[in-house]
């Protein structure tokens, strides 16, 4: 209309229409750009990209929500930010995610249930197309928040069997059972479990790292389990108070790479050989582990794919469609190196 001010001028905030009027083009062929709906010439594409870039527009989710009923998020939900593995997860995530529009919205949960509950429910007022969990161990009150708004959910890092859920990961018994295994078919008998954070997927991993040595007619497996946060520092510390407690143990399996590092440079400190003193391995099988001098025996766990694998599942469902299977088990590798 004749005289009529753009609609930045008046609000303060730049417009689709400011951007269709700049680069010459309609509100449709802008929609169709940032909002990923319908093909554009690369030309044009072009074109509405430098005119957004020249005035500064943001799409508005809010409104795009609004219009076509998706919020374009997906909520994540991870125990930590600092653990390599669970980076490594993010990035699988966000490598399947961006290319169809999608962003995460992440909280951390710090390995607390309660507080898994508190941010999901915080999560859950965004609006959220999907939800990606690590784990399988929630709250009941949890499982009824998700199954109240009927938003697709997928779960990582554990296989979940419960009728119409969805899950992507790999057997943690599977793993301790693997270091077992190894352990015996090496001639250690006298084993060793030490773990820290105790969270469900540590516990699963003692509990088929036990079950292999006592299925194999061995005693059972003496264990050390703290609460405390796993680091460095503190597989030193385990493996002072193993070696203590049990001054014959010739094997231990610590629950993570970082106590496992930890426990194998305490031992070159104390002059310990390894593995001809105490065989040491550990689990996710970190960059750095195949670089220990001697190089760490560990678990490797496929955490980027686990990301893409249920960022394409959580796809599939937003979209309306059944995925080829509800339980993706993506295996482990046991990479026997030269601490055991």
């Amino acid at each position: 209309m004749a005289g009529r001010k753009p609609r930045a001028t008046i609000t303060g905030r730049v417009t689709m229409q400011d951007v269709a009027t700049e680069a010459g083009t309609s509100m449709i062929s802008v929609s169709r750009v940032f909002r990923g709906g319908g093909l554009v010439s690369p030309a044009l594409r072009a074109r509405i990209e430098a005119a957004a870039g020249k005035l500064g527009y943001v799409p508005d989710r809010a409104a795009s929500a609004l219009a076509s009923a998706r919020s374009m998020n997906v909520a994540v939900l991870i125990p930590s930010i600092t653990n390599t593995v669970f980076v490594e997860m993010l990035a699988g995530i966000d490598a399947e995610l961006s290319p169809h529009g999608y962003q995460m919205i992440m909280a951390t949960t710090l390995y607390s249930a309660a507080e898994e509950l508190r941010l999901l429910r915080g999560l859950l007022a965004f609006r959220p197309d999907g939800v990606l969990l690590t784990g399988i161990n929630h709250l009941p009150a949890t499982l009824k928040l998700l199954q109240s708004p009927a938003v697709p959910v997928v779960h990582m890092m554990e296989l979940n069997n419960q009728p119409g859920s969805y899950s992507v990961g790999f057997s943690q018994e599977e793993g301790g059972a693997a270091v077992a295994r190894h352990f015996l078919a090496r001639g250690y008998r006298r084993l060793g479990f030490a773990a820290a954070q105790l969270d469900p997927r540590t516990l699963a991993r003692g509990e088929g790292f036990r079950r292999a040595v006592m299925a194999a007619g061995e005693a059972a497996p003496y264990e050390l389990m703290v609460a405390q946060r796993s680091s460095v520092a503190l597989g030193a510390q385990l493996l002072d108070e193993a070696l203590a407690a049990q001054p014959d143990i010739d094997a231990l399996f610590f629950c993570n790479d970082d106590l496992a590092q930890g426990a194998l440079f305490h031992a070159q400190r104390l002059g310990l050989a390894v593995p001809g003193r105490v065989a040491i391995a550990g689990f996710n099988d970190l960059p750095a582990s195949a670089w220990t001098c001697p190089a760490l025996t560990s678990v490797a766990t496929p955490r980027e794919q686990v990301g893409r694998q249920a960022a394409a599942m959580l796809l599939e469902l937003m979209a309306g469609r059944a995925p080829p299977s509800p339980r993706v088990d993506l295996g482990l590798t046991l990479n026997i190196r030269e601490t055991s």
